[in-house]
């Protein structure tokens, strides 16, 4: 990695430039660019994600105060807020959306999501981003509100996303889990707002796994009762069939009811799956374990911008998030070839203040001794409320 250039300049090394040309090819994104080049346009977008700026203004401040490092950034001239503005809503966002697929590519594997099964295990959720009616028009999700919904698959072996869908968000949870890709053998948990019994049956019918809660109104019959084991936890473990008329049709497969007690609220939570023959107990931990996405979601709305956006279109809302899931892969991608003990939210806090450094991007993101030195220093002190 080239020392002598920037922090962020190193960073966007990691992004692949002949495949970000061939993008820009595919979807005609330079017509009309006026010298504001989309690799431009996705250095000062990503920029502003990195660095936490809160508006158009203060990215073109930000940026053009580094006019040493432009040409490193691949940057010719300087940035002027209009012209973000402008290619925010006309710049085809489906070149982002096709570069985040294209990082994922670059992900380290071989990473282990702890289990001791060797099936793929992903976590699916979204979260809804909450926006103004009057500002968004078409985003329209309830009288006097607006909104978008960000669904997101999420693996566990390295907690990276590796699909996004950005919908409306009146839309169910149940229709856009259908355009989640999933392949025989994997393993998925869900929460119970996705709890489709048609969509149960298609996973069933093509060996994919699914681990949810079960509908508190659900109707079933008790076909067999497994053995509880050792686990106190585990109250019972059967095999079911749903007997409801319509959910019969839909879902005529057997299913498997674990109930099982959490010991630290003491709730007792009842699970629901196609996978027969672990122990009650893993099944347990895989629903657990999905978790991960809540602080995937947690970590990307508290330290990136996508709550508040630059711009009020469609389009503009789009590139920033899709930009944002790029700023997350780059960590990800840095973390998982360093093996470097930093969370997104510690990165997230230092590297807008270094950002323009001129180092080894590997050594500093290596390099925890500084927060290490500053928590022990704190321990113990009174904190100001």
């Amino acid at each position: 990695m080239n020392k002598t250039n920037t922090l962020l300049g190193q960073l966007l090394e990691m992004v692949p430039r002949s495949r970000f040309n061939q993008l820009v090819k595919d979807y005609n994104t330079e017509k009309g660019e006026k010298g504001f080049t989309s690799w431009a346009h996705f250095v000062s977008m990503l920029f502003a994600q990195l660095s936490g700026q809160s508006g158009l203004r203060s990215i073109e401040d930000g940026i053009n105060q580094q006019q040493s490092s432009l040409y490193h950034l691949g940057i010719s001239r300087n940035v002027k807020r209009s012209t973000i503005a402008y290619a925010n809503e006309k710049r085809n966002a489906a070149l982002y959306e096709g570069l985040f697929y294209a990082l994922l590519e670059q992900v380290p594997k071989g990473q282990s999501h702890g289990f001791r099964f060797k099936n793929p295990l992903y976590s699916i959720d979204a979260t809804t981003i909450d926006l103004c009616l009057k500002l968004f028009p078409w985003a329209d999700f309830r009288e006097t509100k607006a909104g978008i919904k960000l669904s997101v698959k999420l693996d566990h072996r390295g907690k990276i996303p590796c699909f996004a869908v950005i919908s409306n968000a009146r839309e169910h949870e149940s229709k856009e889990v259908e355009k989640i890709p999933l392949q025989s053998g994997d393993i998925v948990t869900f929460d119970r707002g996705y709890n489709n019994y048609k969509y149960f049956s298609k996973l069933c019918a093509k060996s994919i796994y699914f681990v949810t809660r079960l509908k508190e109104n659900a109707s079933y019959t008790i076909v067999s009762t497994n053995e509880k084991g050792s686990n106190k936890n585990i109250l019972s473990d059967e095999v079911i069939i749903l007997d409801g008329f319509y959910a019969q049709q839909d879902c005529p497969f057997y299913l498997r009811k674990i109930v099982s007690l959490d010991p630290k609220t003491e709730k007792v939570i009842e699970i629901l799956t196609n996978q027969m023959t672990w122990a009650a107990a893993t099944i347990c931990d895989v629903y657990k374990d999905r978790w991960q996405i809540e602080l995937f979601f947690k970590a990307i709305k508290q330290n990136l911008k996508i709550k508040r956006f630059y711009g009020t279109s469609r389009n503009a809302v789009f590139t920033q998030i899709w930009i944002a899931l790029i700023a997350y892969l780059l960590f990800s991608i840095l973390k998982l070839s360093t093996n470097a003990p930093r969370t997104f939210t510690c990165f997230s806090s230092v590297f807008p203040t270094v950002l323009f450094q001129r180092r080894s991007l590997r050594d500093w993101f290596t390099d925890t001794s500084h927060s290490l030195a500053y928590k022990s220093q704190a321990f113990g002190q009174l904190e100001l409320i």
